[in-house]
């Protein structure tokens, strides 16, 4: 652990956790983060993605995660950016599209470049473990984002910020429970993806009868992933619901395929994207569930920041959670104000 300082610059990190993440005043909302949407990149997948150094003259915060600079990516991304402008650090960001060895290799680049505080996700702990065992032996501070809450401790990280994938999923199932539904389909679009598993088995938690789909080529091949979730509706009458675990397989897979069989079909999603919340406007989607990406993005920042200036160590060795929260149909149009400002 590194302590900076100015211990006063800790005071001015708290002041910008609380204008920058709050959603309770969407007018707020909307002004404080103007300018990282205006600058958030178009989101290349390719396989990495880099923000740049921040150009701050502050301590080195470098971030990686599996993103694949889509829709739920690009606004993590813009909530690490925004608070790699407020904050007096040197910041980086990197995305890999779900190339855990990638990601194992930047973080030994990160060591090697100085960096003194990681924040990475964890979809794959395994793959990436050993590259942040010697980041926490080089006394890097480390935290874990979006991924990884069960086992950020083992990972050398000392707080996690995301929300916990089973509590999402036991929410979920109950959502399908007291709409009467029957069978759920919870197709799984990335494998190896521990997270992923969690949702599903929570809503079998919480609603019992639910049947895993693992998609072969997932967000990859969308035309793909829809056949095979219509192919699996139409050989099984009994699945009256969907758990999407992801925005665009919701809207581009599920829905489609849903009207191909005509059976009225209940899908719920995990994730926002803006085809997602107007279609729980319109009442076609039942609902999304928010982890409010960008605050975990910003964050994960600013966590850092304040262990490294201040040596705090916030979460108490528990998880900062972000989620998870519901947009149902009576709160969609707030929710589309700030997406459209690329917050949400």
């Amino acid at each position: 652990m590194k302590v900076g300082k100015l211990a006063i610059a800790a005071v001015a990190a708290s002041a910008l956790v609380l204008a920058g993440c709050s959603s309770s005043d969407s007018d707020s909302a909307a002004e404080s983060t103007d300018d990282a949407a205006a600058s958030e990149d178009s989101g290349d997948s390719g396989d990495s993605e880099d923000s740049g150094d921040s150009g701050g003259t502050g301590p080195k915060i470098c971030m990686v995660t599996h993103g694949d600079g889509g829709g739920f990516w690009s606004v993590a991304k813009a909530g690490a950016d925004k608070a790699g402008e407020d904050l007096p650090v040197q910041f980086t960001y990197q995305e890999t599209t779900n190339d855990a060895q990638l990601q194992a290799q930047l973080i030994e680049s990160f060591i090697s470049e100085g960096c003194e505080g990681i924040a990475v996700s964890a979809p794959n702990p395994d793959a990436i473990s050993d590259a942040l065992a010697k980041a926490d032996e080089a006394g890097i501070s480390i935290v874990t984002m979006n991924s990884g809450s069960k086992v950020f401790k083992d990972l050398g990280a000392f707080t996690h910020v995301g929300q916990d994938e089973f509590i999402a999923g036991q929410e979920a199932g109950l959502k399908f429970k007291e709409a009467g539904k029957s069978k759920v389909l919870c197709p799984i679009q990335e494998q190896n993806n521990i997270g992923l598993q969690e949702r599903c088995d929570g809503a079998a938690d919480t609603f019992g009868n639910v049947e895993n789909l693992q998609l072969s080529a997932g967000l990859a091949d969308i035309a793909q992933s829809q056949a095979e979730i219509q192919a699996k509706l139409e050989a099984d009458p009994d699945i009256d619901a969907v758990f999407a675990l992801n925005a665009d397989i919701a809207t581009q897979a599920a829905q489609p395929a849903a009207e191909a069989v005509g059976r009225d079909i209940m899908i719920g999603t995990v994730d926002l994207s803006g085809e997602a919340v107007q279609s729980i406007a319109d009442g076609d989607l039942a609902f999304a569930i928010d982890q409010q990406q960008y605050a975990q993005g910003y964050m994960s920042v600013v966590l850092l920041y304040l262990n490294l200036i201040n040596g705090h160590e916030l979460g108490g060795g528990q998880p900062v959670y972000t989620g998870p929260g519901f947009v149902l149909q009576d709160n969609a149009e707030l929710v589309q104000e700030l997406a459209a400002n690329g917050t949400r």
